[in-house]
């Protein structure tokens, strides 16, 4: 049984990159979240820090593990540990180099086509939703 990341409760698991955001269930994309770590006033769906903090966290650990500037299909593989076939589907309109896809490539998709910054938590103390309608 999977416990929470944060306080040790049983937990449920949380998509960093949610898949509406363009992300998709591998390993690295996981948190192990309680219900209110997850769901709660402070977890990822209702705190923009947190959401922000957990991406940056896996940037980063994508940035770490992902350390040459060109990776092939079965380097990928074997590295983020993503079906062969889900990881040719999701390359597919990407450019090959003859050295591999580019790392900055494979980093901007497996976010969901954006790149974070920390800037970003700090930009958004400030934020004030406006509600049109």
């Amino acid at each position: 049984m999977a416990k929470c990341e944060v306080c040790g409760a049983r937990a449920e698991v949380h998509h960093i990159v949610n898949k509406c955001e363009g992300g998709i269930d591998y390993p690295l994309n996981y948190k192990y979240l309680c219900s209110e770590h997850h769901r709660g006033k402070e977890g990822p769906h209702k705190n923009y820090q947190v959401d922000i903090k957990y991406k940056l966290e896996l940037q980063n650990k994508l940035k770490e593990i992902l350390i040459k500037d060109y990776y092939n299909i079965c380097e990928l593989e074997i590295l983020l540990h993503i079906n062969k076939n889900k990881l040719k589907k999701m390359f597919k309109w990407y450019k090959i180099y003859k050295e591999g896809y580019r790392k900055e490539d494979i980093i901007l998709k497996l976010m969901g086509g954006k790149i974070y910054s920390s800037y970003m938590l700090e930009e958004y103390d400030d934020f004030i939703p406006l509600i049109v309608g």
